[in-house]
């Protein structure tokens, strides 16, 4: 009898599970839908209301420089005139049957950015039609499309051992089933404020709090910018940086990336990314290059990379010396936040 009463239980909470689920997924796909049915209506109205019949290049970059102005002030940064751009080559590639039939359900605006890039029409459509039947995530797609996987496909005379490749390298970019509404072009398209946290695992978010009370107490010039901060590169890809600070001793910006794992080549290039854009977009004339520290907390190795595009002279690296904490600092503190985490989660010693 207990059995029973705990088999009917266990059915009754997990029919609830998948009550929840399916009303999730559902919403997702409404939204994702109407989003992207949004974005090709909006193409389409450009294009035809521009062209009218022939060609009139200036007065159209007047009249997406004029809407971008508008719409950027109602509804945010998702309809810059970059974006409208791609609106209307959106509306120009892709047929209005292949949008809003099934595939959408599978496929995000983000998806359709990428599928951008592929210029032959047939490879693009290939793409998409794979990324919506095998539910490729977006970052599976940026891979494949990359990595050529379609022209390597085609030129292999044995096919399974290519597919089995790319499956194996990519299984880490399907983990996220949320991955698009996360996305903070979804929540500024519903009129959201985007989530600071998402992308944070609970010891990473611990750490990277934390370390801002402790750079702030170091007292050596640093003003706290912001946490997560979203920045997004001309390919359309999206990047959230932990923490920004700006020192003004130094006269620069401080970037602070934290990473769970061992610093690789990629992550040094993407911090590199980090300082670039920041250089050309927020730095001021009489600003000094940006500071960028890459940070591991995996092991007790822990170290920290610091990066900047330039040391004009041995003074600045002098004052780089005397405001910026030591790796040995860092790697303290590090370790002091993951301890206190463990005792906080009652003495996980997994952690």
């Amino acid at each position: 009898m207990d059995k029973m009463i705990m088999d009917n239980q266990k059915n009754f909470l997990s029919d609830a599970v998948a009550i929840v689920e399916k009303g999730r997924q559902t919403a997702y796909a409404s939204v994702n839908q109407a989003m992207i049915a949004t974005y090709w209506q909006l193409g389409k109205h450009i294009v035809e209301f521009e062209q009218g019949g022939a060609e009139r290049a200036e007065y159209g970059k007047k009249i997406i420089a004029s809407l971008a102005h508008t719409l950027t002030e109602r509804y945010g940064k998702s309809y810059n005139a970059r974006n409208l751009y791609y609106f209307c080559q959106f509306f120009q590639n892709f047929p209005r049957e292949e949008i809003l039939n099934s595939r959408v359900q599978n496929l995000t605006w983000t998806h359709f950015r990428h599928l951008l890039r592929v210029d032959n029409r047939e490879i693009r459509n290939w793409y998409m039609k794979e990324a919506a039947q095998e539910q490729w995530s977006v970052r599976t797609l940026d891979r494949n499309i990359s990595s050529q996987y379609y022209e390597r496909l085609l030129l292999s005379q044995r096919k399974e051992p290519v597919k089995q490749e790319m499956q194996e390298k990519t299984t880490d970019l399907q983990q996220d089933k949320l991955e698009f509404i996360k996305n903070p072009v979804v929540a500024e398209f519903l009129g959201l404020a985007p989530n600071a946290d998402f992308t944070e695992s609970d010891l990473e978010g611990s750490i990277i709090i934390h370390l801002s009370k402790f750079l702030m107490e170091l007292g050596k010039g640093y003003a706290f910018v912001a946490r997560q901060q979203h920045i997004r590169t001309d390919a359309g890809n999206d990047y959230f940086i932990d923490l920004v600070f700006y020192n003004y001793i130094l006269k620069c910006f401080v970037l602070i990336d934290l990473k769970t794992t061992k610093i690789s080549y990629q992550d040094v290039g993407q911090m590199d990314m980090y300082l670039q854009i920041y250089d050309d977009e927020r730095k001021q004339p009489d600003d000094n290059p940006t500071i960028g520290i890459i940070l591991c907390s995996e092991t007790d190795g822990d170290v920290a990379r610091y990066s900047t595009l330039a040391k004009n002279d041995q003074l600045y690296a002098a004052k780089y010396k005397l405001c910026l904490p030591t790796q040995e600092e860092l790697k303290r503190e590090i370790e002091r936040q993951k301890e206190i985490f463990r005792l906080e989660k009652g003495g996980d010693r997994g952690v």
